[in-house]
């Protein structure tokens, strides 16, 4: 920038904003342009869905080699047919890499066959950081309490709207995860933030995550770094495909 459109930039900036406003026609607009850093280059998939090149594959439809149970055994959910599922008992899963910030794809599916209503119809759940759950539940003509139906903050904040497809088929959740930071005294100073898209439609818009998810009581904070997703065995045979992530 030049010596002179420096110092008008800076002249104009301090300037209430209707004289700025009026100033306008004084600026070389080349003095708002931003050329550097550039924008890194990142090929998306070729269909919707599909992983873009700088994903975290955590599963490609073969094996559980991205998961481990939470005693770190090897997990033992079923694969079959590019997808895996839950096998009840068997236990929580979580991925072995950790994540903060994070863009996060991933699809399910509730049991075709209705065996119970309410939190028993399929009922998983995606936590974030271990700690903050999506909710994953058949909630398509199904009852229970808004902040604990597909795809709440579980027991925080219902859905905007329910987006759920009837059970049988396949459901796709697209995330932004913003992790909470905390100071040096073990408390929060900016809480997490979390945007859901289901089956394409915003369902939770930027929500403020208050805490750790409890069944019981209110959620406190306490201070953690980087961790695995982890996905829950509540019971029902929910089956999981297409997981990637893009750290943020």
């Amino acid at each position: 920038m030049k010596t002179f459109q420096l110092f008008l930039f800076l002249s104009i900036a301090g300037l209430p904003l209707a004289a700025q406003v009026q100033n306008r026609e004084l600026f070389d607009p080349k003095v708002t342009e931003v050329w550097e850093p550039k924008a890194r280059k990142v090929t998306p998939g070729a269909t919707a869905g599909e992983a873009p090149s700088d994903a975290i594959i955590l599963f490609s439809g073969r094996d559980l080699a991205e998961w481990t149970s939470l005693d770190g055994s090897p997990a033992k959910w079923e694969v079959k047919d590019g997808a895996f599922t839950v096998v009840k008992g068997t236990g929580d899963i979580k991925t072995k890499k950790v994540f903060g910030d994070i863009q996060l794809h991933i699809e399910w599916r509730t049991p075709a066959t209705i065996e119970s209503e309410g939190q028993g119809r399929g009922n998983s759940g995606i936590f974030l950081q271990e700690r903050y759950e999506l909710q994953v539940l058949d909630s398509y003509e199904s009852q229970t309490y808004r902040n604990g139906q597909a795809g709440a903050i579980y027991k925080q904040h219902g859905p905007l709207v329910n987006a759920t497809r009837k059970p049988g088929e396949w459901q796709v959740y697209d995330v932004i995860y913003n992790a909470p930071r905390f100071n040096d005294n073990g408390e929060v100073v900016v809480p997490a933030y979390i945007t859901v898209f289901h089956n394409g439609i915003v369902i939770q818009n930027h929500v403020e995550v208050r805490g750790p998810t409890e069944f019981r009581g209110l959620p406190v904070y306490v201070a953690h770094g980087k961790a695995s997703i982890k996905l829950q065995d509540h019971g029902n045979a929910v089956s999981y495909r297409n997981i990637w992530v893009r750290e943020l």
